[in-house]
């Protein structure tokens, strides 16, 4: 025997382990859009479908009913190995059509033909009037048990947990629009409870443009293209809009969260969601409080800066969706907590002077703590994404026992409008038997027939009452959990179009917004302002919104009109003197920093041990790092993920330098315009330019050995946020410790208090 297998073999096991432990430590970057590598030759030969990659999920296998059918979630997919008619039928050719003859005319009888052709010219549905642009994904949420005190919801009961699916939107664009829009974000959530489906339907800002649902038309109309035109796509910058918040003041307070960095969001990840309304929760004696709904991100609120959502526009406008399905591949799944602001139940529904019937309004937090009672885990992509992401269809007036609606007047019009657009755009009222639309929990209702009908319904009697069925279904007691309509007074009165007079106020709540923000997020706001209304045409149109920004805060109004070149208006009305709320601030707060990217700019001749060290540290630390090099493939043993001509500034949230590439062969203006960027002639002029781009964007900056030397000819070391050291893994730690608070703050100038 060779007495060196036995030692050969001991060290093809530790190589063996050590591949993979490395694999542990560095996963694939995510984005590859299959479950395998594809093949440079077409495959010959039949096999059965590649799995689904494995972060991705499909709706549960339950039937039309809400039945478990105990299938697994691929069966649902395509099946085999061989391409069929819709029928069943395996085909010999679909590159063809039936001719008479190779150079003859198409024949009619081509069925295969005929079905497909059929089939593609109808494949779209129309999309959504609002909300038309989003992303969803699935997950888990599992209640804490604190809210079992205030409401009998039995998914609430702590320790239980419910599968949910989410889909976030913007509100104005087409589904083909961009990403990072400035827009109000949509965050509605399936809850997939067993009394009943449950759909939050949140957005990303807690109150509404209006007041009463019959202006919804209105307030959408306006923000839409121009109808001449049909544009701009996806903006409030231009006249229309603007004529319509300056005349209908009550969206002056969502207008100033939209200008704010709230309106263009980092990340869906970094997001808040706000139920928007008040809620009614009723508890197991029947005993009501009524509650606000708020989504709180572990990774706390980020945003973008102006210049990113312009630049990701262009070069990314898949950014969000994109984002949220990386991270999820990559482990690092997004999670909030569900809490609740618990106020009291009174006849006038009020609280501290709020009319919390008024969805133009808040309740501050230092006001009414938000309580945790649940929290959501993100944990699964869809499968496929029309049928899961776009057939999703949400519904306020899905609510399970113990959540009851109040008297929101935008609240009551959208009970009716959900439901109703759904059947327009879902081909009828069987939607709820979509698989993504599935409850899953026993459904037995005695809703029959219509368009897309999937249930076979047995019994002979779906009415009540009957004793053909045996008198089944039967209604359900307050034994059997059944949903109650809260028994809640209504006030005698007279039928009236008018509004009370607490919902006159339009003005107090923009400039507590304004008061609780911190200079540079005035300064953004300021920018945000100057930059929509200097997008309008008419003349009358600013001037009336600078009027109202007056009634807000007179130095915004000032700072405004300065960049418009008009007179700054004096206040109209005494300005309010509310108590600043620091929970509206980003700024001052820090966050865990799982998922973020981090860029690492290398070369040929950079420590490709220290890189290789780097990386697995920044996986360890739950983010991904991604290679950036002169040109792509391997680099040592690791891959390149960018290049020069791929990468931008804009995609990274911090960027460490390794090297001080020499202009690569591609580093020429008329193949690359980056590459016209000014800088040192030794240095590729595109890496200078992504140095340029993170110190304005205020991200954390780092670098070692040449990176270095780097920095220091770009005139950025020793600025704040800044940071270079000895080794890559001592400036990882330093620039962890800066992304914590997503910005450098204190590198964006500021001239307001």
């Amino acid at each position: 025997m060779d007495a060196s297998k036995p030692a050969k073999a001991v060290k093809d096991v530790v190589e063996n382990a050590a591949e993979k432990v490395a694999d542990l430590l560095t996963p694939d970057v995510p984005g590859s859009p299959g479950s395998a590598p594809a093949t440079v030759e077409e495959p010959a030969t039949p096999r059965d479908p590649l799995p689904p990659k494995k972060e991705q999920g499909a709706p549960a296998t339950v039937t039309p009913t809400g039945a478990e059918t105990g299938a697994p979630a691929t069966s649902k997919g395509q099946q085999g190995a061989h391409l069929t008619t819709a029928q069943g039928a395996r085909l010999r050719d679909t590159d063809h059509s039936l001719k008479a003859g190779e150079r003859g005319p198409t024949l009619l009888q081509d069925h295969h033909l005929r079905e497909k052709i059929t089939h593609f010219d109808h494949e779209r549905i129309p999309e959504r009037v609002v909300h038309a642009r989003g992303a969803g994904a699935h997950g888990v949420f599992e209640a804490y048990g604190t809210a079992s005190a205030v409401t009998r919801a039995g998914f609430l009961k702590k320790g239980r947990k419910t599968d949910v699916f989410v889909r976030f939107s913007t509100v104005l664009g087409s589904r083909g629009s961009a990403d990072t829009v400035r827009d109000t974000r949509g965050f509605a959530t399936k809850f997939y409870t067993d009394e009943g489906t449950f759909d939050l339907v949140a957005n990303n800002i807690p109150v509404f443009f209006i007041q009463d649902g019959i202006k919804f038309p209105d307030v959408i109309h306006a923000g839409k293209p121009h109808p001449d035109r049909e544009i701009p796509q996806a903006q409030s910058a231009h006249d229309t809009f603007w004529d319509f918040a300056s005349l209908h003041t009550e969206a002056q307070h969502h207008t100033m969260w939209n200008m704010s960095d709230r309106g263009i969001p980092r990340s869906f990840r970094m997001m808040e969601g706000f139920g928007v309304h008040t809620f009614r929760l009723v508890d197991e004696a029947g005993e009501t409080v009524l509650v606000k709904f708020h989504w709180k991100p572990k990774l706390g609120v980020h945003s973008l800066t102006w210049e990113e959502a312009q630049m990701l526009g262009g070069m990314d406008p898949d950014f969000h969706r994109r984002d949220l399905y990386d991270a999820i591949e990559a482990g690092a799944y997004p999670e909030w907590e569900l809490g609740i602001q618990v106020l009291p139940d009174t006849p006038d529904q009020t609280f501290e002077g709020i009319d919390l019937l008024d969805p133009t309004k808040i309740v501050p937090e230092e006001l009414a703590p938000v309580q945790p009672i649940g929290r959501m885990t993100l944990n699964r992509t869809p499968t496929n994404f029309f049928a899961e992401v776009e057939q999703v269809a949400f519904h306020v007036g899905h609510l399970p026992p113990g959540i009851d609606v109040t008297n929101d007047p935008l609240l009551q019009t959208r009970l009716f409008s959900y439901l109703d657009t759904q059947i327009t755009r879902l081909g009828g009222p069987n939607f709820a038997q979509i698989p993504i639309n599935r409850p899953h929990c026993p459904v037995n209702d005695m809703l029959r027939d219509g368009f897309h009908q999937h249930a076979v319904h047995a019994g002979v009697a779906p009415y009540r009452p009957n004793s053909l069925d045996g008198g089944n279904p039967f209604v359900a007691g307050d034994a059997e959990n059944a949903f109650v309509d809260t028994p809640v007074e209504v006030a005698r009165a007279r039928k009236v179009r008018a509004n009370p007079v607490s919902f006159d106020d339009h003005f107090s709540q923009a400039r507590l917004f304004w008061l609780s923000m911190s200079p540079v997020e005035k300064e953004h706001i300021i920018r945000a302002y100057t930059f929509e209304l200097g997008k309008c045409y008419e003349q009358a149109i600013k001037e009336r919104q600078l009027q109202c920004l007056a009634n807000i805060d007179p130095v915004l109004c000032r700072e405004v009109a300065t960049g418009l070149g008009l007179p700054a208006p004096e206040p109209a009305l005494p300005l309010a003197d509310p108590a600043p709320s620091p929970a509206l601030s980003q700024v001052g707060k820090e966050w865990p920093a799982d998922g973020r990217m981090v860029g690492i700019v290398v070369d040929d001749g950079a420590d490709l041990d220290g890189v290789r060290d780097l990386r697995r540290a920044v996986f360890a630390a739950g983010m991904v790092p991604l290679l950036i090099a002169p040109h792509g493939g391997m680099l040592g043993d690791s891959p390149v993920q960018r290049t020069f001509a791929t990468a931008r500034s804009i995609e990274f949230d911090a960027l460490l330098v390794a090297a001080a590439p020499a202009p690569a062969p591609d580093a020429l203006p008329a193949r690359d315009a980056k590459a016209g960027a000014g800088g040192s002639v030794a240095v590729d002029p595109r890496v200078t330019l992504m140095i340029e781009e993170c110190w304005r964007h205020a991200k954390a900056i780092g670098a070692w050995g040449e990176g270095a030397k780097l920095l220091a000819q770009a005139g950025v070391s020793g600025t704040p946020g800044v940071v270079s050291g000895d080794s890559a893994t001592e400036v990882f730690t330093a620039v962890q410790r800066l992304m914590a608070a997503h910005r450098v703050w204190e590198r964006f100038p500021a001239s307001v208090a």
